[in-house]
């Protein structure tokens, strides 16, 4: 006897149901559009507010988080204000007519700080730090501790002798509290025992260092609230000339050779808590998107499906996806698998050609490499190759059941 001899498969690209290109763009457009649409919007937001606005604390600012009415009242006084955003030239501006505000000393670097300090201990100016927190303070007011407040009460009290806070009265300045031992410092507004305004003196009576725990006295918006606006002109308007340093993690001229600086000085403070925001809602997308959140569950079917209704419709989902290669994958594992045993070759061993093929052989007489590329060849190139493929497998199975 002799067995079918399989029908000549012109060669083809393995098929499979791996996604083509233009199935993935039709999927994620939609994320993609949207995406676009974000980033152009952020582009064209930050180029229109740009020119026009300014950040927070910033005396050029008119939100409501700047401070350009209290500059406004100050030139009316006669007061000269100059912004500054580098370390040097903050440094360089340190002197007996000059009061210099620091913004937001957290920013500094342990080098920056130690440099502004040593400008102006001796200057015999002013010095004004805004909300310095713990790792700040030690460095620019030495003997100084931050606290952070306990009483979600802003108004405070003066409760001092310094002029100025007693002149002003009560005043918006609940924020860091602050503790010293230096006999000479002035503590003002109380919250809990612990002063949100401390002025020190400097030695030999040469300039004096204030340290405000609360930036409210300052914003736009809350000037003409209680005596916010008293308080901050004479803080700000004693030496003719006022000089603003709002510190930035991109002053570049602020770090020397010798000055190492970490990853995390680099960073603004606010992208540290939009990263976190960001893993937030990664994790709740996840858990959005998962199908289950539990093992799966056995579910008793409705009805029942007959085998041929299942295979044709498996057999449509390979053809809709042009699977040919695992469609001719699954015919030639069944057939094995169905002539095995009729050889005398176990299931383990019926997919392995080097035992299956010299068994069918002994029983069909047949070269074992013209039975090869039917139970062990490439997948088909085209429908009809694929037809005649099922054919063959029929047809040797009939004839080892019938040898």
């Amino acid at each position: 006897m002799t067995g079918p001899s399989p029908a000549t498969e012109p060669p083809a690209a393995s098929t499979s149901i791996t996604p083509t290109p233009r199935q993935l763009w039709t999927r994620s457009r939609g994320i993609v559009l949207a995406v676009v649409v974000l980033l152009v919007a952020a582009v064209a937001i930050a180029a229109v507010r740009s020119s026009a606005q300014h950040g927070r604390l910033d005396p050029r600012s008119a939100d409501s988080r700047g401070s350009r009415a209290v500059a406004e009242l100050l030139a009316d006084q006669g007061v000269s204000t100059r912004v500054v955003t580098s370390t040097e030239e903050a440094r360089a501006a340190a002197g007996p007519d000059t009061t210099l505000l620091v913004a937001d000393p957290d920013l500094l670097t342990g080098g920056q700080r130690s440099r502004l300090h040593s400008a102006t201990e001796n200057s015999g100016g002013r010095t004004i730090l805004v909300t310095p927190g713990t790792r700040s303070i030690g460095d620019l007011a030495p003997g100084v501790t931050a606290e952070p407040t306990t009483s979600a009460d802003s108004t405070l009290s003066a409760g001092c002798a310094l002029p100025a806070a007693r002149r002003a009265g009560s005043a918006d300045l609940g924020g860091i509290r602050y503790d010293t031992l230096a006999p000479d410092a002035e503590a003002c507004y109380l919250s809990d025992g612990l002063p949100s305004l401390l002025h020190l003196p400097a030695p030999h009576g040469k300039g004096d260092t204030v340290v405000l725990g609360a930036p409210d006295i300052l914003y736009n918006d809350r000037l003409d609230e209680q005596g916010n606006a008293s308080l901050a002109l004479q803080l700000l308007g004693s030496p003719p000339h006022l000089v603003w340093y709002l510190p930035s993690p991109a002053d570049d001229r602020a770090a020397t050779d010798s000055e190492r600086r970490s990853f995390f000085d680099l960073i603004p403070s606010g992208w540290l808590w939009g990263t976190l925001q960001l893993a937030v809602a990664a994790v709740l997308a996840a858990l959005w998107r998962a199908r289950r959140l539990g093992p799966l569950v056995a579910e008793r079917l409705p009805v029942a499906i007959r085998a041929s209704e299942a295979v044709e419709g498996r057999a449509r989902l390979y053809r809709k996806v042009n699977a040919r290669d695992r469609a001719a994958a699954a015919l030639r594992t069944a057939g094995r698998t169905r002539l095995a045993p009729l050889v005398g070759v176990s299931p383990g061993r019926a997919h392995t050609p080097e035992t299956l093929l010299p068994a069918l052989t002994a029983r069909l007489r047949t070269p074992g490499q013209e039975l090869h590329p039917l139970l062990f060849g490439p997948p088909p190139g085209n429908d009809a190759a694929l037809i005649a493929l099922a054919d063959q497998l029929d047809a040797l199975e009939r004839e080892v059941r019938h040898s």
